[in-house]
């Protein structure tokens, strides 16, 4: 008798033994289903929030970098960051003449309002303010008008750009250009609407109006302080970079050597990099709960298999006595085991795509093929592992005495 014959038999016992015993497979597949559950909608969130995060952070962009007071994630005390002295427009528009022959550097602040045209308002407005080269920097679209430009920045002209969601909550899909919109009761000229821009780590970026930087620091902020986005042409070599427009922004700052610097260059990656960390801290605490329910279900399986191995003695002995290998014996009670545990993973995909609509209420959530074959291979996996002992032990007997066996 060849393997494939030997399989296909075992399959047909093995078959035959669970639709015998229907009520203790079902029960014995629980714990299995419950691990394949779990690790199915821990693999489910974490792909979802990855891909929304991803695409929410292609936002910053992975050629800029950040110039700002302080670091993204800083590990510092606070009582040391608070000394540090704001970044001023002028310090920023001296970089620039440093390095404005290798990069294309912006200024921007932000500042939280309201927004009013008419009897429509709304409240919660980022306003952002920027130079002309942030729209470079940033590749906006608009649905019309334009950005503004050099002269209306340095000209500090009340002119503004509205978000996509901004000008459908203000205009109703009317025209906003040409239009004055409140902000803070100061009027502002709308010279353009960009398209739609998305979301940014759960900001609403639609949600924006954009004024020139100028007019910002002169009507909404109390300090001075603003940052600057540096657009570098070759990220491949970004340490040099960094540390180019390190020297440089200490020159501007007049930093003695040996001093400490009193600004941050941050970038795209570190916000990945931490993000990554906190996803594999779910993911390995979701890995060991999932671990503990298919460690118990797995017990579970080898001890109705023990049963089960101790309720079909004769049946061995007689199949044993009449031909049968050891190698057949252990290929059918391991295949048993395995049907157990893979009809438990296909019932424990089956409902963790019924709560997907659930988990995407609260939080992204996306199913891949490598969770369905990673969750029906460690439910494989806890068959042959649960199930080996056991049909070892079926396929070891002596048929004499197994016929003997009372």
């Amino acid at each position: 008798m060849n393997l494939r014959t030997e399989i296909a038999e075992s399959l047909r016992f093995s078959w035959s033994a669970l639709m015998a015993n229907k009520m203790r497979a079902i029960l014995t597949t629980l714990g299995i289903v419950i691990g394949v559950v779990t690790v199915s909608l821990m693999s489910m969130a974490i792909d979802g929030v990855s891909k929304s995060f991803l695409k929410s952070i292609s936002i910053l962009g992975s050629d800029i970098l950040y110039l700002e007071k302080n670091a993204w994630m800083d590990n510092e005390d606070w009582w040391k960051r608070r000394g540090r002295r704001d970044i001023d427009i002028a310090q920023i528009r001296e970089l620039n003449r440093l390095l404005s022959d290798r990069y294309i550097i912006s200024t921007f602040s932000h500042h939280v309002t309201a927004a009013k045209y008419g009897t429509e308002s709304v409240s919660g407005i980022i306003i952002e303010g920027n130079s002309a080269e942030h729209s470079l920097i940033q590749d906006y679209s608009f649905t019309e008008g334009r950005y503004f430009d050099n002269n209306e920045v340095d000209g500090y002209r009340p002119v503004c750009v509205l978000g996509y969601g901004t000008a459908e909550a203000l205009f109703k899909g009317a025209s906003a250009i040409g239009k004055k919109v409140k902000l803070d009761g100061i009027n502002y000229e709308v010279i353009g609407t960009m398209a739609k821009r998305g979301t940014f780590i759960g900001i609403d970026m639609d949600n924006n109006i954009y004024i020139p930087v100028t007019r910002l620091l002169s009507d909404f902020a109390w300090r001075p302080n603003v940052s600057a986005a540096i657009k570098v042409p070759n990220m491949n070599d970004v340490d040099e970079t960094i540390e180019e427009i390190r020297g440089a922004m200490r020159k501007v700052r007049r930093l003695e050597p040996g001093q400490a610097d009193d600004f941050a260059i941050n970038k795209q990656e570190v916000l990945l990099t931490t993000f990554n960390k906190v996803t594999g801290v779910i993911a390995s605490a979701g890995l060991f709960i999932t671990g503990l329910s298919l460690f118990v279900g797995g017990i579970g399986i080898m001890n109705i298999m023990f049963v089960s191995v101790a309720e079909r003695t004769k049946e061995i002995g007689l199949r044993k006595a009449l031909g049968a290998r050891r190698r057949t014996i252990l290929l059918q009670f391991l295949m048993e085991a395995l049907m157990i545990c893979l009809w438990g993973g296909i019932i424990g995909l089956g409902l963790a795509w019924c709560l997907k609509p659930i988990i995407n209420i609260y939080i992204p959530a996306s199913i891949s093929f490598k969770t369905v074959a990673f969750a029906l291979f460690i439910s494989a996996a806890t068959g042959v592992i649960s199930g080996y002992i056991p049909a070892r032990r079926a396929a070891k007997m002596d048929p004499v005495d197994a016929l003997r066996d009372e």
